[in-house]
């Protein structure tokens, strides 16, 4: 199964993260089929880019996004 989900990228208590899309039973900051976007929590407001094209194309063909991921795309679709 192919999960949309965030892969984290970083320094120590600097968190950042990759929105990848993945196989379900890759590791978390492993192997990823595709990077469709990013996104900083540490910045105020906080930082969201997602290729929505790409984000649509995944979900159309299957892939499952997380429960993270769904609320960020939603929230930068308003």
């Amino acid at each position: 199964m192919v999960k949309i989900r965030l892969a984290r990228v970083g320094a120590k208590k600097q968190p950042k993260y990759r929105i990848v899309v993945a196989e379900s039973t890759y590791k978390r900051t492993g192997r990823n089929i595709e990077t469709i976007g990013h996104y900083d929590p540490t910045v105020n407001p906080y930082l969201v880019e997602i290729n929505k094209e790409r984000y649509l194309y995944w979900v159309s063909v299957g892939g499952q996004p997380t429960v993270t991921v769904r609320n960020l795309f939603k929230k930068l679709a308003k």
